[in-house]
């Protein structure tokens, strides 16, 4: 008879494709089994890993209060870390000019709350996008993202740029101040998040204070007085 056991075929069909479906399930549910069995049995690992990472975060976070030195023409360092270069170079958009450098590494164990180096009147906040070479490298200062921010000193009236600037590991900065505000010595000024590094450009008449290898806190170590 013609087309006879058409029906039977298709039905042999869909059968075959609900049993397929069916072990498909089986063994996506015994995958799933193992898998919440796995996590269960490493919840303890999970947990104390969590718990480790929260403790460095909110202890990276940190944001003591500074002990603000008191003195004419006084600038102190904006960030918490070690000095390793003291020298003298061109910065053209600030400082338009000579200046002297002091330049400070910020491992991820210092404190990575910045602090204004001088009182007066914030003049410039400019980023500069750029590149995530490690901030221990001297060549991080011309070639990674960063911001320049310029301050007029009251007592002064002399310039001092901070540049804030990015590494390897950090890869945000969160500048607080704004161009035209006013500031106090030794307020927080900015956040860098991870190992970076803040250079200080000081007019050439400054007197430096510190050397390479000295170990700085933001908004109380000394690094010069505007003579």
């Amino acid at each position: 008879m013609k087309h006879f056991g058409k029906a039977r075929q298709a039905a042999g069909r869909l059968i075959g494709l609900s049993l397929a479906l069916l072990a498909i399930m089986l063994v996506v549910g015994l995958v799933a089994k193992l898998i919440g069995l796995l996590i269960l049995g490493l919840y303890a690992l999970l947990a104390v890993v969590w718990v480790l990472f929260a403790v460095f975060t909110f202890y990276f976070f940190r944001d003591p209060e500074a002990r603000v030195p008191v003195g004419p023409n006084l600038v102190v360092s904006p960030g918490h870390g070690r000095v390793d270069m003291v020298d003298e170079l061109e910065e053209p958009v600030f400082m338009e000019g000579r200046c002297k450098r002091v330049s400070t590494f910020l491992s991820v164990f210092n404190v990575h709350v910045q602090n204004t180096p001088v009182g007066g009147v914030v003049k410039l906040v400019r980023h500069t996008p750029g590149k995530f070479l490690n901030a221990m490298a001297a060549e991080s200062a011309a070639h990674n993202e960063n911001v320049l921010v310029g301050f007029e000193a009251a007592e002064s009236g002399k310039k001092v740029g901070v540049r804030l600037i990015a590494g390897l590991i950090a890869r945000r900065i969160i500048p607080w101040v704004r161009e035209g505000e006013a500031v106090l010595r030794g307020e927080r000024m900015s956040l860098i998040q991870f190992g970076s590094r803040v250079d200080v450009y000081l007019p050439v008449t400054a007197v430096i204070r510190v050397k390479p290898g000295d170990k700085v806190v933001g908004g109380e170590t000394v690094l010069a007085t505007l003579d």
